[in-house]
């Protein structure tokens, strides 16, 4: 059993706490389709008498904008024509914590809700994750998550970087770091900071390391219930930043912030348990290739994965560069297959006994993880459901086996690949795959208007 988690709050708590002028203010936030939190900063004795219970108005825009917050056209959701109207921000109290990172501050996250009426938004991230979550337990399951997340730390600060163009940025280190304890003791000052604050915040840590990148690492966190997992991932990357950019650093979370180094990956660990807390992977049957006996669940889950993750592209990588990640030889998959204890597939088993699980590779750091959970999810018990038998394990190297089924390349493809999916329709349902469809539409569209340094550099004086 893990211990119990430090800094959460409950009503009582917080009141008590901020009377004793312990918590001043509380930062009220709801993820976007990007995965950023956006909301309130709340002061404390109003949140407690008006939003405690009654939660805020948040213009609905923040469910059909673009990274500019530009209102987007074209979302059946909302729009000028709609009025761009209120949803209501309705405090999750379970997500209810101190943000040790910040001086008197407490953090909570909402769920999306109409504002004429109790009905969740069916287009909001928490939304389509918690859907998939009830599909779960109705299946007498409970999901289990972890995120573990990757990220180039900078020694210039955010203004600098951006007045720089984010080139020529000094990286926290000047060579490739993978576990090396005394390189990682250079970038401790930030990185251990993130570490105890988040730790702190009630977000288990588990340990950092420097990873395969110079200035690249990763923190652990523990992982958690699958709404809870996504939830701790969000705050997390938001204390991250905001660690860094108090020291005078900054970190990004891109997939691939330069074609020469490694990208940064989300790779995500799952497994199910039943409704007693009990593991369900584990069982009494063999899959050759695994050395512990697993359940039918698991292998079914593991069939539904590979079939139809291709297809879901779009919500393991959200961007036009979140495609630049999947190279040969970078620890980053291109291929969709399984096998044990191998890192060049985009599906790892690992784990024996009650730990056994799947770690998905796809995922970059720059996902959406209620996106990428729901998406998971909506795959493995899809197999489940349909008892689908995984193919057999792969063996070597995936990077050269062209046999295998290849991940899409780029945005526009996967777009395509989800534009086509029964499966997805059937899982989300049409208005939030339509709703998804155009958020990646629009990203690739603002691409495809921009002209970059690459083609000046090509084409400027030689064509």
């Amino acid at each position: 059993m893990s211990r119990p988690v430090r800094a959460m709050l409950d009503r009582n708590e917080l009141t008590d706490r901020i009377e004793r002028g312990e918590i001043e203010t509380i930062v009220t936030a709801l993820p976007d389709l990007y995965g950023r939190l956006v909301g309130k900063r709340i002061h404390g004795p109003y949140f407690v008498d008006e939003v405690l219970d009654g939660g805020i108005h948040l213009c609905d825009y923040l469910l059909a904008c673009d990274m500019d917050m530009d209102p987007t056209p074209g979302y059946a959701f909302t729009s000028w024509e709609k009025g761009y109207g209120d949803l209501h921000g309705v405090p999750d109290l379970d997500t209810l914590r101190v943000a040790s990172w910040l001086p008197r501050t407490a953090i909570v996250l909402c769920d999306s809700v109409e504002e004429q009426g109790d009905s969740l938004v069916e287009v909001a991230p928490r939304t389509i994750l918690r859907r998939q979550i009830e599909r779960a337990a109705d299946m007498g399951l409970a999901p289990l998550m972890a995120s573990e997340l990757e990220f180039f730390l900078f020694r210039d600060d955010y203004a600098t970087a951006h007045a720089k163009g984010y080139r020529d940025l000094a990286k926290s280190q000047h060579y490739i770091e993978d576990y090396h304890v005394l390189s990682s003791t250079f970038a401790e000052p930030v990185i251990g900071e993130i570490r105890r604050q988040i730790d702190a915040s009630g977000i288990p840590v588990e340990f950092s390391k420097g990873e395969w990148g110079p200035g690249q690492h990763e923190i652990n966190l523990r992982y958690g219930a699958a709404l809870e997992m996504a939830d701790r991932h969000v705050i997390y990357k938001l204390a991250a930043k905001e660690i860094a950019a108090a020291a005078g650093w900054s970190l990004t979370f891109m997939a691939k912030v330069d074609e020469d180094l490694a990208g940064s990956s989300c790779h995500v660990h799952m497994s199910l348990q039943d409704l007693e807390g009990d593991p369900a992977f584990p069982g009494a049957k063999r899959l050759a290739g695994v050395p512990a006996p697993v359940s039918d669940t698991f292998r079914w889950y593991l069939g539904g994965l590979l079939r139809y993750s291709r297809e879901l592209t779009c919500l393991f990588a959200p961007n036009v560069n979140s495609y630049k990640r999947f190279r040969p030889g970078t620890f980053a998959p291109t291929a969709v297959a399984w096998s044990y204890d191998n890192r060049t597939t985009g599906f790892r088993v690992v784990g024996h006994g009650a730990s056994v699980r799947v770690e998905s590779r796809m995922p970059g750091a720059d996902v959406n993880p209620y996106l990428t959970y729901a998406a998971l999810l909506a795959a493995g018990l899809e197999g489940i459901e349909q008892k689908i038998e995984p193919e057999p394990m792969f063996e070597g190297d995936a990077y050269g086996a062209e046999k295998l089924t290849q991940l899409p390349t780029n945005l526009r493809d996967s777009i395509v690949a989800l534009e086509r999916s029964d499966f997805a329709r059937k899982s989300f349902g049409d208005d939030v795959v339509d709703h998804i469809l155009h958020f990646a539409r629009t990203e690739q569209s603002v691409f495809d208007a921009r002209v970059t340094d690459a083609e000046r550099e090509r084409y400027f004086e030689r064509i």
